[in-house]
């Protein structure tokens, strides 16, 4: 019998950029990794939740022989039961196995399900997670949990510092509710002569639709623009075309998104919610908000257009900020954990 690598490992989460145009970190990691000669399985790029839990499942079993840990994404909602199932077939296989914790919702999740969430965070090696919000927020659950941010290619991302903005916005998520892209609309039309670009996919949520609708009630059509399905070797092409990245979202964490613009020196303004507060700092790298309120993000989005010194501040600072969560800093971590647990 041929013995299994100590350099193989099974990655388990959502694997969509083919669908999305957008990599997950659970894609970036599993291609970092095989760029580094290991021996990558990974799971799942099915679209259907069904689809995806079973082919997570038989992946997990029928390729027991061909690695020797295991690394699953750890989300709330039903992702969580995803987790909780495959991690039953992990041990059943005998194989060690890191959770990675995300989500902004996360939290309140847990406080529903204590003692589900204990005992799956329990049951694993090590515990990652990618914010200090999450680290403090689910440290009752498991003390040991390991900070590990999650990363972004900076190389990809060509930095430009904006000494005055312009009146280009850019928007990029999921048309998702949990995102709130229609705040993004009823800040144009709080603003004048200020366009936006809404980048991202549709999550089949309505959302999109209600987005578009507001703008034509709002009468901001031509100065709002929805593009759809970008590949992600063409993000920073488009986050390029603004100056100033709004962050709509109700719930977050660490977004790679937020982390792309500032890579990029865009000036970010966001809500204040989840993880965001614990990533960036106010007045320093960003402007921050509190949720669902266009009033406060539009005042916010005029003080950069009137203010280079405030914008050249944010976008330069912003850039050194991206920089820190490259992948030149957080790979040899990933590794390292990985083959200690192994």
């Amino acid at each position: 019998m041929t013995a299994i690598s100590d350099r193989s490992v099974l990655i388990v989460g959502t694997f969509l950029s083919a669908t999305t145009g957008r990599h997950s970190v659970c894609e970036a990691l599993a291609e970092r990794l095989a760029e580094h000669g290991w021996s990558v399985l990974t799971t799942s790029a099915q679209r259907s939740r069904i689809a995806r839990l079973i082919d997570m499942v038989r992946t997990a079993w029928a390729t027991r022989k061909r690695y020797r840990v295991a690394q699953v994404d750890v989300y709330s909602g039903l992702a969580f039961v995803w987790a909780e199932v495959v991690c039953w077939i992990l041990r059943r296989a005998r194989k060690p196995y890191i959770l990675t914790l995300h989500g902004g919702n996360l939290p309140a999740f847990a406080e529903r399900w204590q003692g589900r969430v204990r005992r799956l965070l329990q049951s694993a090696e090590v515990v990652t997670t990618p914010s200090r919000y999450l680290l403090e927020n689910m440290q009752r659950y498991r003390e040991d949990l390991c900070l590990l941010p999650n990363p972004v290619s900076i190389e990809g991302f060509p930095f430009q510092l904006r000494e005055k903005a312009r009146p280009h916005l850019i928007w990029l998520r999921a048309f998702h509710e949990i995102y709130n892209p229609s705040l993004a609309v009823k800040v144009v039309a709080a603003l004048d002569d200020v366009h936006l670009t809404m980048i991202g996919y549709d999550k089949g949520d309505g959302t999109l639709q209600q987005a578009q609708q507001l703008a034509t009630e709002l009468g901001v059509t031509e100065r709002v623009e929805f593009v759809l399905g970008v590949p992600h070797d063409d993000v920073a092409l488009w986050l390029n075309k603004g100056d100033i990245f709004i962050n709509t979202t109700n719930f977050d964490n660490t977004p790679i998104s937020v982390l792309e613009a500032m890579a990029c020196g865009l000036c970010v303004v966001s809500t204040n919610v989840g993880g965001i507060p614990y990533l960036l700092d106010d007045e320093h790298d960003a402007l921050l908000v509190p949720a669902n309120d266009a009033g406060a993000m539009a005042d916010a989005v005029r003080r950069l257009l009137t203010q280079p010194d405030l914008a050249m501040r944010l976008s330069s600072n912003g850039r050194a900020k991206a920089e820190s969560f490259d992948w030149s800093a957080i790979y040899p971590q990933w590794e390292s954990l990985l083959l200690e647990v192994v």
